[in-house]
């Protein structure tokens, strides 16, 4: 017992497929046949399938596979439809958004067409993969927090690509899609609007951030703990408390005066992780917006020290 660890299951129990409650109500079926992996049966769950897709599932996966297309093909033919090229330089080829001239108007296709083409299949598959994620929840009787928890995640993806640019009135100020280019991006509106590290909303976010990193890794290790008292049947223990969470609670009263319960570290976890991206999506939408600079907002409001006053009188910084 002393030397029992389970960083990876050590023991893989493996019954018939389990093929979920009845479906009720729906003309699709789940798709098919259930399968094991001894590996995935390391870190989690070996069975795998079936997979109910539904229409809004199949609709998203349609969507998605439109937008792959244009932006993977635009970034071939950049390279002269080189395979090898493509390859070679994927981390840094891009489809980059219409030019300032455009305004919100709708460019030629080689002069921006294809990334609001691209953007506007990639956000329908993204919303209606979240349709699909919400319908799930409700079909199971399950409540719908990671419905909610995805619209996080897809509120700063709207401000970054739609919301803010809507209304700057310039399709211009969204990020391409692509790797480098996508990082290459967030330097620049960095820099153009003062350091975004400034920006107070940016430091909750990744307050956050750092936050939810820690809070999960905190709760697992825990879980992983005391397992080999049951902790890991975290219901149970939430419902009826045993020597697992009593462990787990005097453990952290020792170590740092104050213990989550095994059913709020869950409520934690969640609104640390969902405010990482609500109010990242809040500081960008501000910028350029209601804020031009945040270096000089944090020296007005006491944030930030002010540079030296080593140029001549009258010479702005």
């Amino acid at each position: 017992m002393a030397e029992y660890q389970n960083i990876f299951t050590q023991v893989q129990l493996q019954a018939p497929a389990d093929p979920g409650v009845e479906l009720k109500d729906s003309p699709w079926g789940r798709d098919g046949k259930p399968f094991f992996s001894y590996w995935l049966g390391k870190i989690g769950d070996a069975q795998i399938g079936p997979v109910y897709l539904g229409f809004t599932g199949v609709a998203s996966l349609i969507c998605f596979f439109v937008a792959f297309e244009i932006i993977g093909l635009n970034m071939l033919a950049q390279v002269n439809w080189n395979p090898i090229e493509f390859i070679k330089q994927i981390f840094w080829l891009g489809l980059e958004p219409p030019p300032a001239e455009y305004g919100l108007g709708i460019p030629p296709l080689n002069d921006g067409g294809w990334w609001l083409m691209a953007g506007f299949f990639l956000t329908a598959s993204i919303l209606l993969w979240w349709v699909r994620t919400y319908r799930r929840a409700r079909a199971l009787g399950m409540g719908t927090h990671v419905a909610w928890a995805f619209l996080a995640a897809i509120w700063l993806y709207l401000v970054l690509g739609f919301i803010r640019p809507l209304v700057m009135g310039d399709w211009s100020e969204a990020p391409p899609f692509g790797i480098f280019p996508h990082l290459d991006w967030t330097t620049a509106f960095s820099l153009r609007y003062g350091n975004l590290f400034y920006n107070p909303f940016h430091m909750l976010s990744i307050a956050f951030l750092f936050g939810s990193a820690l809070l999960f890794a905190m709760h697992g290790a825990t879980i992983l703990a005391v397992t080999r008292f049951g902790g890991d049947r975290e219901l149970e223990q939430i419902t009826d408390r045993g020597t697992a969470s009593e462990r787990g609670a005097l453990f952290w009263r020792w170590t740092m005066g104050f213990n989550a319960t095994m059913e709020s570290i869950h409520r934690w976890g969640w609104w640390f992780a969902v405010l990482v991206t609500i109010t990242g999506g809040i500081g960008i939408l501000l910028s350029g917006t209601v804020v031009d600079n945040w270096y000089l907002w944090a020296v007005k409001h006491g944030v930030a020290p002010a540079y030296p006053d080593v140029f001549a009188p009258g010479v702005a910084q």
